[in-house]
């Protein structure tokens, strides 16, 4: 008997050998030097090219934003062959009037992106948490305009704004024309949902036992443990709302008003392509710093932890 419980002992690999010889490559090949230098090798190769694919046009961009327009069109791949333009932001900036422009879209995105998260935290929340009754029916209904294109939708919500209801007033060539339909977001509702579903219910009985009501249980226990997907739903909103362009062009026909993804390609034709260029840099900035605020949030699945742990 001892003797078998050895053999035994002998022929089952150990739980970390065995974890790692399920990879594509095994422990005993990842010593040899070869495959060790070919993986490193790969693994290098691939981290340039994504590099190279997602960072070189915002660089070639950034870079192009202060080149004389002469460099860029003779030699674009050229660093400053000629010198460096700064002129180009300061005309952009003033001439162009880009700053004005620029405060349109912050105001825009900062609109649709609090008209999106009241919705989609409520909703989310009324179907996942509290339940209703005819929850499932109406899940199916909000599934179901995901299914429905958009360009179908144009017509009838143009007509809405022009003539809504209640109102006695046109919505054309105000902001409320692009905040209120962005807050018609059914694939935000739906994953805030999905997310609010993850958090133990055992989390929501305590809240009740203590005296939480619906708005208090919203408030301070769901909406904190819920930072991960609002991270990623305010990404998602605030891209959309910076490159969105068929809507506020429909909407916001006043110059006045309109964001840069509406003014820019007009004056395309009439501006120099320095501070064209310049002006398309400046319209890039605030997408990337959201992203940059945003990025831990993002990436984090960690949002339960400490809930849970309490």
């Amino acid at each position: 008997m001892a003797a078998k419980s050895v053999r035994r002992r002998a022929r089952s690999p150990r739980p970390a050998e065995d974890a790692t010889d399920r990879g594509i490559l095994g422990q005993a090949d990842r010593r040899r030097t070869g495959v060790r230098t070919g993986n490193v090798v790969i693994n290098v190769v691939l981290g340039a090219a994504l590099v190279v694919t997602g960072l070189l046009p915002l660089l070639w961009l950034a870079k192009s934003a202060i080149t004389p327009t002469q460099d860029t069109l003779t030699m674009p791949m050229r660093i400053f062959p000629n010198g460096v333009a700064w002129s180009n932001v300061t005309r952009a900036w003033n001439d162009v009037h880009i700053q004005d422009f620029f405060w349109n879209t912050i105001w825009m995105a900062a609109g649709e992106w609090a008209v999106q998260m009241i919705v989609a935290t409520t909703a989310g929340f009324a179907l996942a948490v509290l339940r209703p009754r005819y929850g499932r029916v109406l899940t199916a209904l909000v599934l179901a305009t995901l299914f429905v294109p958009a360009v179908v939708l144009l017509v009838p919500l143009y007509l809405t704004v022009l003539h809504p209801p209640l109102i006695g007033h046109s919505l054309i060539n105000t902001f409320w024309a692009v905040w209120l339909p962005a807050g018609a977001s059914a694939f935000n509702v739906l994953l805030v949902m999905r997310f609010f579903e993850s958090i133990p219910r055992e989390i929501f009985e305590a809240a009740r036992t203590d005296g939480a009501g619906n708005f208090r249980l919203f408030w301070s226990v769901v909406l904190p443990m819920s930072k991960p997907i609002l991270g990623v739903v305010s990404i998602f909103a605030i891209n959309a709302a910076w490159a969105d362009f068929l809507w506020p062009n429909l909407v916001l026909m006043d110059i006045g008003i309109q964001p840069l993804s509406v003014r820019l390609p007009q004056i395309q034709s009439s501006t120099d392509l320095g501070v064209y260029l310049a002006s398309l840099t400046i319209a890039s900035l605030i997408p990337v710093a959201i992203f940059l605020v945003f990025q831990r949030t993002f990436l984090s699945g960690a949002g339960l932890g400490g809930a849970v742990k309490g």
